[in-house]
């Protein structure tokens, strides 16, 4: 046998594949354990695959903005892959919120930050993993656009913002879901259906006209225009402020590397394979921009971590619990 597969799966894809279900797992083992209601909490996170990344991600693909190539497990038309990654992404932000001082309302600016953070090193690599496979050509994932739209490294710069904006939604309808489960006493039936309606609701928003005025001022500018770089700016900054203004380093809960483990390898694990697929592709071009915010987003989670170890607690704060 000269292949794993009938469909035949390049290498780097099929490793991009494993290590992210690998890292899923122990998001996910974790959040299990260190949960007191944990089934709301896998909820929330089959909800964000299955009912709102994954749908909008096809979404996607049947509008001719996005093509995927074939992955090791597909959800319709996407490598399941991709709405794990920004699960993950999702998971271990806001379990690292709830250990930082911050209010509930800026919270999903700030994860929708880690979102871009993790995408601007992720898809300058994919986009540049192009292999032939059964006579057709094709990237990890390919962009279907104008040429003369603006873009950063042949990626259309709303791309970017968008990952704020899945994040985002995600965010502000699950911590809406979450007091909703407090206030009615975790009431089981609440725990089942608010994370399964914060996805719809994601979807929703996620379509709405909304998202073209976040992304690219719609409908004052139109889709390509230089617009764009003014809302990457403004989704890049205003999180960023958020954190100056609002954290100032202040901690609820200590962080470590042993408990919190699954934050680190989603953002370190992530950022080092996007290195190393760069490396060893020769993708040199987009490098400098992957060490780059790499190296920026592991810096902040750097001095989340040192300052938790040094700044003192908000008193009368209970066991630290996953989610709700």
């Amino acid at each position: 046998m000269q292949y794993l597969f009938h469909t035949a799966i390049p290498v780097p894809w099929l490793l991009a594949d494993i290590l992210t279900l690998l890292i899923t797992l122990v998001v996910v083992g974790p959040l299990i354990a260190k949960s007191k209601h944990p089934v709301p909490m896998l909820l929330e996170g089959f909800g964000f695959v299955f009912l709102y990344a994954g749908i909008f991600e096809n979404f996607a693909v049947v509008n001719g903005w996005y093509v995927y190539g074939r992955s090791l497990l597909m959800f319709g038309d996407v490598p399941l892959a991709v709405p794990l990654i920004e699960m993950d992404v999702l998971i271990v932000g806001l379990w690292l919120l709830q250990k930082m001082a911050v209010p509930d309302w800026c919270k999903p600016f700030i994860v929708g930050l880690f979102g871009m953070l993790q995408d601007f090193s992720l898809d300058p690599v994919a986009v540049r993993q192009v292999f032939t496979s059964q006579g057709v050509a094709s990237g990890r994932w390919s962009w279907l656009f104008d040429p003369r739209m603006v873009n950063i490294h042949n990626i259309p710069v709303y791309n970017f913002p968008g990952w704020m904006l899945i994040m985002l939604y995600a965010t502000v309808y699950i911590l809406i879901g979450r007091r909703w489960f407090r206030h009615s006493g975790y009431n089981p039936l609440v725990g089942w259906v608010y994370p399964l309606g914060a996805a719809f609701l994601a979807l929703l928003t996620m379509v709405s006209p909304l998202s073209q005025f976040l992304l690219w001022l719609g409908p004052f500018a139109v889709k390509g225009s230089s617009a764009e770089w003014v809302m990457l700016g403004f989704h890049l900054l205003f999180p960023t402020l958020l954190l100056l203004i609002f954290w100032r380093g202040r901690m609820r809960y200590r962080l470590s590397l042993a408990a919190d483990f699954p934050i680190l390898a989603v953002v370190i694990g992530f950022h080092l394979a996007d290195i190393l697929f760069a490396l060893a592709g020769g993708y040199h071009e987009v490098l400098g921009l992957v060490l780059g915010v790499s190296g920026v987003h592991v810096a902040l989670l750097g001095l989340i971590f040192y300052l938790s170890q040094r700044r003192p607690l908000q008193a009368g704060q209970e066991e630290f619990s996953v989610g709700v």
